[in-house]
């Protein structure tokens, strides 16, 4: 019988390693990479062995391309848990809301140049604002100041209300010199008081 054997080729199965081999051997071509890999990612089962770490990568890669990468957010993100999720990200929560405010910006730069009118009517609207504001602290003081009455202040607390007095004088003058010269931009000597440093 071992005689019979000795011209026959005897089959064993093909190893994981062996396989592995001749995918890699079949796909040094890119366009054939492209489409395999493109199948294998279909496959739920196949991408549920690969490690987090690993899927996190592969999805990386994937995005690179800005398009790519604007599509596979937006659906992401479309999902309730994974946008709540997200949200608990300090940078990507400040990133979200610094695009909401630039995009929200560009909208409104873009309705100022169609519509002349929007910003007659934001002057307005920012005119009374301001008007409103000096009322509102002239009134709110006219209401505290009498109360103040027979109260007795310690140092610190009359320091805290001259630092508070110092402040608005300076922003006051701010203002004053802004309506009267058209500078509107905070220096940043008043920044830093304002912020009470």
């Amino acid at each position: 019988a071992a005689k019979r054997l000795v011209g026959q080729r005897v089959e064993r199965p093909v190893t994981v390693d062996e396989k592995v081999q001749a995918a890699a051997d079949l796909t040094r071509d890119e366009e054939v990479a492209a489409i395999v890999t493109a199948d294998l990612l279909r496959r739920p089962t196949a991408t549920a062995q690969l490690a987090p770490a690993e899927r996190v990568r592969v999805v990386q890669e994937l995005t690179r391309d800005e398009e790519v990468a604007k599509a596979v957010t937006t659906d992401l993100l479309r999902r309730p848990e994974v946008a709540r999720e997200t949200m608990r990200d300090d940078t990507a929560r400040f990133l979200v809301n610094r695009a909401q405010f630039d995009n929200s910006a560009q909208v409104r730069e873009t309705i100022r140049e169609r519509t002349p009118a929007v910003r007659k009517i934001e002057h307005t609207i920012e005119y009374l604002d301001l008007v409103g504001s000096c009322h509102q602290y002239v009134a709110t003081l006219g209401r505290l100041v009498p109360r103040l009455r027979g109260q007795e202040f310690t140092e610190d607390e009359r320091e805290t209300v001259r630092r508070g007095i110092a402040k608005v004088r300076a922003a006051a003058e701010w203002l004053e010199a802004a309506v009267d010269n058209g500078e509107f931009t905070l220096d940043e000597q008043l920044a830093k008081l304002l912020k009470g440093e």
